[in-house]
């Protein structure tokens, strides 16, 4: 359906020229690049999210993918066709944005606060071409099953102002795809929500997107949205794509240490690689051994980063010692209630390790304990 190849987007920036001495002499002229070489694909029917921190080029390859910014190089196709592509081998192409027959949701949603809910999402169907324009009452038809979809129907004749925060997201979703759009771009479209409207819109919206098939293009700094969401996730960092693939597969194997911090929490303990047999490794750390199951390639002697998430560290108070491998001992440092888990830290030689766990268990600090970590669920990571 979507595919981006080898897709640069650079501005012009700024640095400072510093003296020997430390002080400013100037500034020089330089090449900021948002979006540096990325390329992947988006199948039939797919939620793909762009995920990063801020600054990291995943709004920048957006509005790319929309017409919003041109590329310095690379290509940009929608169902086969070439919505955009670099001069080189043949022609140069940039379809303008409002040709490019796609459907984008925008961060502050964008509607119109002079119009109604009805006109709003009419109003991309009455302003095409004459020869493309639908009918009077092919318009009102579509625009009913849409908002019938949104469960907006009743709100047909009030100002889009008079909606709630949720109801406006449904609007703007709705504006979207009243256009039958091949592709759907979303801006960080429920950061603008309170969190508890936030974690209920994710789920509706994975539903609508599901039910209707539309295949979508998300972006978000928000990691448990890209889980909730996505199909597929692309993790950014500095114009890149660090790790590309499945929500649990990212969340449970991450390839490097920023996306092991970045999806979740973590735990990390250095160590070498001292023997490894197939895939099951064993480390050796300041604080005792840990044998681990990892696909990753890392020959022995390689200093390694094991990744421990915290719902992945049993606690308990008697050993199994001989039962279970990778057992330590250490002293809760503090705990505390989250409602739906028990968070328990717990000191290990220079390490303090976070456990979440069942909240009926609840650990007093000071209270001696052992932790043990399921070497399935520990991931290897190179030394960044």
């Amino acid at each position: 359906m979507l595919r981006i190849k080898n897709l640069v987007k650079s501005f012009d920036g700024e640095r400072r020229r510093r003296s020997r001495a430390g002080g400013d002499t100037g500034r020089d002229r330089e090449r900021v690049y948002a979006v540096n070489d990325i390329s992947f694909e988006v199948e039939d029917g797919e939620l793909f999210t762009l995920l990063g921190p801020s600054g990291c080029g995943k709004t920048t390859t957006l509005r790319s993918i929309a017409g919003l910014e041109r590329p310095d190089s690379g290509t940009i196709e929608v169902g086969g066709r070439t919505l955009f592509a670099a001069a080189g081998r043949g022609r140069p192409v940039n379809v303008p944005a409002n040709e490019r027959g796609l459907g984008m949701v925008f961060q502050s949603y964008a509607i119109w606060p002079h119009m109604t809910v009805f006109d709003n999402v009419a109003f991309p169907l009455q302003v095409r071409r004459r020869g493309q324009r639908p009918g009077k009452k092919e318009i009102g038809e579509r625009v009913h099953r849409v908002l019938s979809t949104m469960e907006l129907d009743d709100y047909a004749d009030r100002q889009a102002t008079k909606l709630s925060g949720g109801q406006q997201q449904r609007l703007a979703l709705a504006r979207a795809l009243i256009i039958e759009p091949p592709l759907l771009l979303l801006d960080e479209p429920l950061s603008n929500l309170d969190a508890k409207l936030r974690e209920s819109l994710r789920y509706e919206l994975k539903r609508l997107q599901r039910d209707l098939g539309i295949t979508s293009v998300y972006v978000t700094h928000d990691q448990t949205e890209a889980l909730v969401l996505s199909t597929s996730v692309a993790v950014m960092r500095h114009g890149d794509v660090v790790q590309l693939g499945r929500p649990r597969e990212i969340y449970e194997n991450p390839n490097c240490r920023f996306v092991a911090e970045f999806i979740g929490t973590s735990n990390f303990i250095a160590g070498e690689v001292v023997a490894r047999d197939g895939e099951r490794y064993t480390v050796k750390t300041d604080d005792g051994q840990l044998v681990l199951d990892s696909s990753a390639a890392m020959p022995t002697g390689t200093e390694v980063v094991v990744s421990i998430r915290p719902e992945a560290v049993e606690v308990g108070r008697t050993s199994r010692a001989g039962e279970v491998p990778n057992e330590w001992t250490g002293k809760v440092l503090t705990r505390a209630f989250l409602g739906e888990a028990v968070d328990h830290v717990v000191g290990v030689g220079r390490h303090e390790i976070r456990a979440r766990g069942n909240p009926d268990v609840s650990i007093a600090p000071g209270t001696e304990v052992y932790l043990r970590l399921d070497p399935a669920k520990l991931a290897l990571v190179p030394v960044d």
